[in-house]
């Protein structure tokens, strides 16, 4: 399948994903759950940072944490008192633990406390994404005490990752559209200029489809299929994870 056929395929899919209905059963929920906008923010990137696995118990435990901060996560990130972070000391997420929520906490609390945005941990480290995620990563970890063990939960493209929570987390942020799955709330970064996030399930389905060639689930595979769904719509080449995600996970393509 090439050319405007694939395209009219992979279309297809996209409508048929980015839904309403599609929002339930995917991490995407979690932020969905909050109307603020700095509570869709610290929401959306949990549940990002989450996002691997079933996506069942990503969902139910991003909810139980969502819980622990009075689902109001930016009061709680930036408004509680050492005793409110006790009840927290429980909590755990396949490898992310106590230690790692109370770095996080932590940055938000150090981060709002000057911002009134997310968006600004990102854009203000350059102008492609590679540079943005490159300097959040830097810049998330540049408090004073750095737990080594959360430094896997936050990845880099320094260090040749896909980055593919990343990425779908400034989908959501950054992506706007009439379909109400993707929140469109962040203005200072094009849609043109995302990289689709690349998972195996992705990767699979791209080489399948002949658009990926790179064996590797990294970086550079991220940004060669990237390119190629910039030949589909150079505007929003990123809408094409709805169909990939979707002909992977839900259809087994």
């Amino acid at each position: 399948m090439k050319g405007s056929r694939l395209k009219d395929f992979l279309d297809t899919k996209v409508d048929l994903y980015n839904q309403p209905s599609f929002i339930k059963d995917d991490p995407v929920s979690i932020p969905h759950l909050y109307s603020k906008k700095q509570d869709i923010e610290i929401a959306g990137l949990f549940a990002a940072v989450f996002a691997w696995g079933n996506r069942t118990t990503i969902i139910n435990k991003a909810k139980e944490l969502m819980q622990l901060l009075d689902n109001a996560p930016y009061d709680f990130c930036t408004q509680h008192q050492p005793t409110d972070l006790k009840r927290l000391t429980s909590f755990k997420h396949r490898t992310f633990n106590t230690t790692d929520l109370l770095y996080f906490i932590e940055f938000f609390r150090q981060h709002y406390s000057k911002h009134r945005s997310l968006e600004t941990a990102f854009v203000q480290h350059g102008r492609t994404v590679e540079e943005m995620l490159t300097g959040f990563h830097q810049y998330f970890f540049s408090l004073e005490h750095i737990p080594g063990r959360t430094k896997k939960h936050i990845a880099t493209p320094e260090r040749r990752s896909s980055c593919k929570r990343l990425n779908m987390f400034l989908r959501w942020m950054v992506r706007q559209d009439d379909k109400g799955v993707d929140f469109g709330i962040w203005q200072k970064i094009s849609p043109a200029i995302l990289i689709c996030p690349i998972d195996l399930h992705v990767a699979r389905v791209a080489k399948r489809l002949n658009i990926l060639q790179r064996k590797q689930t990294d970086w550079e595979a991220a940004l060669e299929l990237t390119n190629y769904l910039r030949t589909l719509d150079p505007q929003d080449p990123v809408k094409y994870d709805f169909a990939l995600f979707g002909l992977g996970v839900m259809e087994k393509f």
